[in-house]
């Protein structure tokens, strides 16, 4: 079992600024979403057995995160093409970010040495950021379990 990351980044701090491709052609930037609650979760990889699980749970709970008022992002370092399979594929109501060259989770800190059957290589991590309106983390989750992880963020809006 890989060893969740150090996260620099705290609580109360400003979000890093970003500005990504997504699925559907388009382009966002946090600053896109000033004034509204914004969920930004990491996963390793489109169409894989957790990461599906856990876009599925998100996508379940999206009406409740809407009402809220809430955006929910996905960020991986997969291309716009294989969002836009996994998004017509499962059904995702949210956007996806692709982060081709690895900006964003390096500016979040959840990009590190992962292990999986003895293997050693370079990923991203599983973790979840909430940001407030005003462009403040709120909260971090840095060890997230995909099938119950929506529930828990919804809890905390």
């Amino acid at each position: 079992m890989a060893k969740a990351p150090e996260i620099k980044l705290q609580p109360g701090d400003v979000a890093p600024a970003f500005t990504a491709a997504t699925s559907g052609g388009g382009r966002v930037a946090l600053a896109d979403f000033k004034g509204r609650n914004v969920i930004l979760y990491f996963y390793p990889r489109d169409d894989t057995p957790g990461c599906t699980k856990e876009a599925c749970a998100f996508r379940d709970a999206y009406a409740d995160f809407k009402k809220q008022g809430a955006v929910v992002l996905g960020v991986s370092t997969d291309a716009v093409k294989a969002h836009d399979k996994f998004v017509e594929k499962y059904k995702l109501p949210f956007t996806l970010l692709a982060d081709e060259d690895k900006k964003i989770v390096n500016a979040y800190g959840v990009w590190g040495e992962k292990q999986f059957l003895g293997r050693r290589y370079m990923g991203t991590h599983r973790v979840t950021f909430l940001i407030g309106p005003d462009g403040r983390i709120k909260n971090i989750w840095p060890k997230v379990k995909p099938d119950e992880h929506a529930a828990e963020v919804l809890a905390a809006l």
